[in-house]
Parts: C-alpha cells; structure tokens; sequence
C-alpha cells in the first residue's frame, strides 16, 4: 500500500513540473524572450558547464568528509581475535590507496573540464599518445596491485591454514538451519561424534543435530541452542554444517565468516582476545550503547503513552549471524555468543547435558 501511494505521490509530482515547464515556456513566448534552441555549446554553455564541473568536486570532497566525520562511527571496533588485527591492517592499507588514489583521479579529472573547456577561438590539440605517461599510469598501479594481492594472500593463508588436529584447540560444530543456529561441542574426548540428517527424529525428535547415537565419541557431545561460550586466549576449531539451505556463519567481531554448505562439512579458526566483560568496556561500544539506548528510551516514551510496554535497555553481546538471505527469518537468524575466561567456561560448560543423557 505504501509503495503504491509513494508511486502515486511521485506521478503527480511528474506531472506538476512537467505542467509548470509549459506555462514558463508560454510566459517566455509572451514577453518575447527569444529562447537559443540551437544544439551547438556557446561560450556560455562551456563556461557553466566548467564551472558546474568544480562546484561538483567540492560536494564530493564535502560529502567524503561528512561521511567520515559522522558515520565512522557506526564501523566495527578494534578486533577480538589474534587475525581480526592483521585483517584489519589489510583492510585500511587497502582502504588508504583507493581513497588517495581517488582524491587525486577526481581532483584531475574535474580541473581538467574546468581548464580545457571550450574557449571562442581556441582550437583542440589532438594527442594521439604518450608512450611515457602510459608506463607511468600503468606500471605504478600494477606495482600497487601486485603487493596487495600477495599480501591478501599471505594473510589469506595465514588465517586459513590451520592444525585441524590441533590437541589443544577447542572443537565446537555451528549447526545451521532455517531459522536457528545449534552448537554442538565434542565434549571430553574433544573429537565430534558421526552425524547425519537422518538421525533427526531419534529419540521423539530431541536428537535436534542428528548425532550418530551408534559412534561412541558423539556420546559426550554438549549440544546448546540459546547461547554457546567459547574460552579467551584459546585457539578455536569451527566446523559447519546446514540442514537445509545455503547459509553463512558471520562473526563480524571476531572478523569471522564461513558458508554452512548443505551435504559437506566447512571449517574456521580463530583465537578470541577479548571476554565478553572486556569488550563492554571498549570506548566504541560503550558510546554505541549509549547511542542505542537513547533511541530505544525515547521508543519507549511512545510506547508508555500509549499504554504498551517499554523497551529494555540494550546490552552488548557478541554474536553469531548468518550473512546469507535465506529465507523470510533471515534477519533474525543470530545467536548470543559468550566469550568467558577459562575459569567460568570450564564452570559453564560442566554444567550442560552431554548427548548420552537423551540416549537414557
């Protein structure tokens, strides 16, 4: 109905300066105002349209910097894993040459319609080519491209090749399906036990990972639904797998991402750095809590006048996402994500069923 009355809106709005052009033209006939329909730029033409090419520069270096003054704060804070910094050094490296390189394309690129705009009685020089500025808008940019690319590549590989068989590593399985996320932790032997989508509706449906009740190292596997806590400073093994469609396991905190692929089975790793309790305290979230807060206390006045419950206050919590659109809950496909010290993780994670307790 909206988008109706918006397109509505817009049809008449078409119509108005379209009728209101008419009567100008007609007032112009009127007074005798003779109108150059000619289809040749004049002096005047060249002159505005030089201009108008300047004044479109100074918006966009005016609107660069408006963004950055006031919508760099909506970006993610400083990393919580050991990669998320190299990550991010990558990123800005990256981000620092597109931005400089073009300031300088755009600023030449505009003063040049400014400088050589057409002038009564200046002809054209035609410059078929210069072999030495060629090299030069060549060569440099390929150098650039070059480094970026091997380094992309060695932090690629430094992220991605890890020790799957890593003893010390903390093996934890993100099960996705359509709208939810499960985590399944290997339990005391640290080795995940064999599962399979066939294994759903063992046990009257409470089987809700298809584990493998015949493989005795999926006996002492932890499964969690609401919320899954990972310990700081310990090197973590996720293996993904999706129940029914495409989806993506995001962490953007931790600058993690990896597709859940139905039929096969995807890894990451990463080692957090920073609790849960830590990242709280972090200035960039603190002020994007308060931000957060103001408008939900402000939703909440609204809400209060018209009788209805107020909004709770927001708190910070890491989570899991899902950065594919699979489907109509796609938005609300996310999962509370807890980093604790190894003490209160040891502390949390004894305290939940193994699977072998539904086999009983």
């Amino acid at each position: 109905m909206i988008g109706l009355l918006t397109g509505a809106v817009l049809f008449l709005m078409g119509i108005a300066i379209w009728q209101i052009s008419k009567i100008h033209q007609l007032i112009q006939n009127n007074m005798g105002i003779k109108k150059d329909n000619s289809q040749v730029a004049t002096q005047e033409d060249n002159d505005l349209q030089g201009k108008l090419m300047f004044a479109f520069l100074v918006f966009i270096y005016v609107v660069t910097i408006y963004c950055f003054w006031n919508y760099t704060k909506v970006l993610l804070p400083e990393s919580a894993s050991e990669h998320g910094v190299t990550y991010d050094r990558l990123m800005w490296i990256s981000f620092a040459i597109i931005l400089f390189a073009q300031t300088i394309t755009q600023a030449v690129l505009h003063y040049f319609a400014y400088k050589y705009r057409g002038v009564k009685n200046r002809k054209a020089f035609f410059l078929t080519h210069d072999n030495k500025l060629e090299l030069i808008w060549t060569i440099i940019p390929a150098i650039v491209f070059f480094i970026l690319i091997i380094y992309g590549m060695i932090t690629w590989s430094s992220i991605m090749n890890f020790d799957d068989q890593d003893e010390e590593a903390l093996i934890i399985e993100l099960y996705a399906q359509q709208w939810n996320w499960k985590a399944r932790y290997a339990g005391q032997d640290n080795v995940l036990g064999d599962a399979n989508v066939r294994f759903l509706n063992d046990f009257d449906g409470r089987n809700s990972v298809g584990i493998d009740s015949s493989d005795p190292n999926g006996w002492d596997d932890i499964v969690v639904t609401q919320e899954f806590h990972i310990p700081v400073n310990r090197k973590i093994i996720f293996k993904m797998r999706s129940q029914d469609v495409l989806h993506s396991a995001y962490m953007p905190h931790f600058r993690a991402q990896m597709n859940c692929v139905p039929g096969m089975i995807t890894e990451f790793s990463f080692t957090p750095t920073k609790t849960t309790a830590e990242m709280r305290m972090n200035s960039d979230i603190a002020a994007k809590v308060e931000r957060i807060n103001k408008i939900r206390y402000n939703n909440s006045q609204k809400l209060l006048a018209k009788g209805e419950e107020g909004l709770d206050p927001y708190q910070f919590d890491y989570l899991l996402l899902c950065a594919k659109i699979c489907g109509t809950s796609h938005f609300n496909m996310q999962m509370k994500l807890v980093v604790d010290t190894e003490k209160d993780y040891n502390k949390w994670i004894s305290s939940q069923p193994a699977f072998s307790s539904i086999m009983q």
